[in-house]
């Protein structure tokens, strides 16, 4: 079962500046920070997303293929978490809008501050 997901930063303070914004577009809170890590938790939930200083002491780097997906309540969620990202200065990965993933699916992506890559989405009803 999988509980949780950590990505890297080179930026502590920076990142938890931006994912804070960024996943309060979802309801996504702070829960945790520490000098080396942050968490963010849905309300009377353990931290599910942790932005991190990586343990080894290298540089953060994301993978290629590698992404981080949450899912939004609606579409305007979705619309909020992908351009508070981009002003924030994370980067465009593919504009929101339907997917054919499955019915009703609608979708972004983008990257933070470090390269990772995030996508949103959320299932509309029809």
């Amino acid at each position: 079962m999988l509980t949780a997901i950590c990505l890297g930063t080179n930026n502590l303070k920076q990142a938890g500046d931006f994912y804070q914004a960024v996943l309060a577009t979802i309801n996504m809170l702070r829960a945790h920070e520490d000098e080396r890590e942050i968490g963010f938790a849905c309300a009377d939930k353990p931290p599910s997303f942790w932005v991190l200083k990586p343990y080894d002491g290298q540089p953060a780097t994301f993978g290629n293929g590698t992404q981080a997906i949450f899912k939004a309540a609606s579409k305007n969620q979705v619309l909020a978490f992908n351009q508070t990202a981009i002003n924030l200065g994370g980067k465009d990965e593919g504009e929101p809008g339907p997917r054919d993933y499955q019915q009703g699916y609608y979708g972004a992506y983008c990257r933070d501050l470090d390269g990772n890559k995030l996508h949103v989405f959320c299932i509309e009803d029809n």
